[in-house]
C-alpha cells in the first residue's frame, strides 16, 4: 500500500503547475502584467468563461495579475517550458528568442488600416508565424488580442512629407523601426523610453510615436501635443497556450480552448482598438493635444515595402508577409 501511494504522489508531483492538480479535477493558470480594468485582463477572463461554457467536465482557472508571476518574457518561457503558465496575453518580441519569424508581427506598416488588421487575424493570416512558433517553442497561439495605433508625437504639426523629411524622432531598440523610419525619411534614433519625455521636452528630439495609452500614461501631451495620424503601427498581441499543457487535456476540452482563445482574441481587439480611440478622443476633448490626419499616408506605405521585403526574407517571412498583403 505504501509503495502504491508513494507511486501516486510521484506522478502528481511529475504534473506541470498548470495541468491537473488532482486527479479528477483540471485547473489552469493564466497570467496578466495588468489589473482587472486592462484590456488584456478583460481578454484572459472572457476566455476563461468561454472554455467553462463550452466544456462540460471539470476545469477551474487561476489568473495572476498584476505581475504576479513575472512580466510576459517570463511567461512565455513558462508557457514553453510547461509549468507556472498555462495561458497569457504575450508581445511578439518575447517569442523571438524561440521564433525568428515573430517580430514579423510587430513591424511597422505591416497593416494598411485598421480594416486590414482586422482581416488579417479573422482570416489566419498570421498562420504561418504561428506554426513556427508551435514548433520552436511549443506554445500555441490560440488567439490574437492587441488593438492600439501607434501614432507621432511631435511638438509641431506634421501633416505631409515634406513636414516628416528629417523629423528627428525616438524609436524603439529593434533595427526594423529605424530602418522604417529612415525609408520615409524622418531622422529615427533609439532613446530609452523613461527618457522621451525630456529629450523632446529639451529639444534633442521634435518626436516620439506611441498609443493613446502610452500617451496618456507618460504624459507625452504636455511636451509634443500634435499627435500625427500616420497609423504606422496596429498592435498584435497572441494569446499564447502551453503546449505541453494543452497535450495533456482531454480532447473535447482542447477544442474548447482553441476556440474560445479565437473568440477571446476578438473581444479582447474589440476593448483595446475601441479604448484606444476613445482615450485619444477624450484628451483632445480637454485641449490636451490635437490631432492631425497624416495627408500622404499612401507615400508612407510606398516607401516602407521594400524595406519590409528585405526584413521579412532575413526572417524567413517572405510569404507570410505576401499572404498578409495579399488580404483584402
Amino acid at each position: 500500500m505504501k509503495r502504491v501511494i508513494a507511486a501516486i504522489a510521484l506522478a502528481a508531483a511529475a504534473l506541470p503547475f498548470g495541468a491537473a492538480q488532482a486527479l479528477d479535477a483540471i485547473e489552469l493558470h493564466g497570467a496578466s502584467q495588468f489589473g482587472d480594468e486592462h484590456a488584456f485582463t478583460k481578454a484572459l477572463v472572457k476566455f476563461e468563461e468561454l472554455v467553462g461554457d463550452c466544456y462540460d467536465g471539470d476545469v477551474t482557472f487561476v489568473l495572476h495579475k498584476n505581475s504576479e508571476l513575472g512580466l510576459e518574457k517570463d511567461y512565455f518561457n513558462f508557457m514553453s517550458q510547461g509549468v507556472s503558465v498555462d495561458y497569457a496575453i504575450v508581445s511578439p518580441s518575447h517569442m523571438s528568442t524561440y521564433s525568428k519569424m515573430a517580430p514579423l508581427m510587430d513591424m511597422p506598416f505591416l497593416f494598411r488600416d485598421i480594416d486590414h488588421w482586422n482581416k488579417v487575424l479573422e482570416q489566419d493570416g498570421l498562420a504561418p508565424i504561428a506554426e513556427d512558433v508551435s514548433k520552436r517553442a511549443d506554445v500555441e497561439l490560440i488567439g490574437y488580442a492587441g488593438g492600439g495605433t501607434r501614432n507621432l508625437i511631435v511638438n509641431r504639426p506634421v501633416r505631409t512629407m515634406e513636414d516628416l523629411k528629417g523629423l528627428p524622432m525616438r524609436v524603439m531598440g529593434a533595427p526594423i523601426q529605424t530602418r522604417i523610419f529612415d525609408a520615409v525619411n524622418a531622422a529615427p534614433s533609439v532613446i530609452a523610453y523613461d527618457e522621451v519625455y525630456n529629450a523632446i521636452q529639451t529639444g534633442v528630439i521634435d518626436a516620439a510615436e506611441n498609443e493613446a495609452a502610452g500617451i496618456e500614461q507618460m504624459k507625452f501631451y504636455e511636451v509634443g501635443p500634435h499627435i500625427s495620424k500616420t497609423q504606422h503601427a496596429i498592435t498584435v498581441r497572441p494569446i499564447g497556450f502551453s503546449g505541453k499543457t494543452m497535450r495533456r487535456l482531454p480532447e473535447a476540452l482542447q477544442a474548447c480552448v482553441r476556440e474560445a482563445g479565437a473568440e477571446a482574441g476578438k473581444y479582447g481587439r474589440e476593448i483595446e482598438s475601441t479604448q484606444d480611440s476613445e482615450k485619444l478622443k477624450a484628451m483632445e476633448e480637454k485641449g490636451l493635444l490635437t490631432t492631425y490626419d497624416f495627408e500622404e499616408r499612401e507615400k508612407l506605405l510606398e516607401l516602407a515595402e521594400p524595406v519590409k521585403r528585405a526584413y521579412a526574407e532575413e526572417l524567413g517571412a517572405t510569404e507570410t508577409l505576401e499572404r498578409i498583403n495579399a488580404i483584402q
